[in-house]
């Protein structure tokens, strides 16, 4: 997958440790609804995943 293109990521918030699925790219991460803090990624989810 080519990187630059809307993919999706996981996001979490380093204070409350809520979480979110978001498709980037955006102009920023978002805050965290719950506390207001600024969320960091998480997760690259372009790839699939064997368990």
């Amino acid at each position: 997958m080519e990187r630059g293109k809307k993919e999706p990521v996981e996001v979490v918030c380093p204070k409350c440790r809520y979480t979110q699925i978001i498709t980037l790219p955006i102009e920023d991460l978002p805050t965290c609804p719950e506390c207001g803090t600024s969320m960091l990624i998480s997760e690259l989810l372009d790839e699939g995943k064997s368990y």
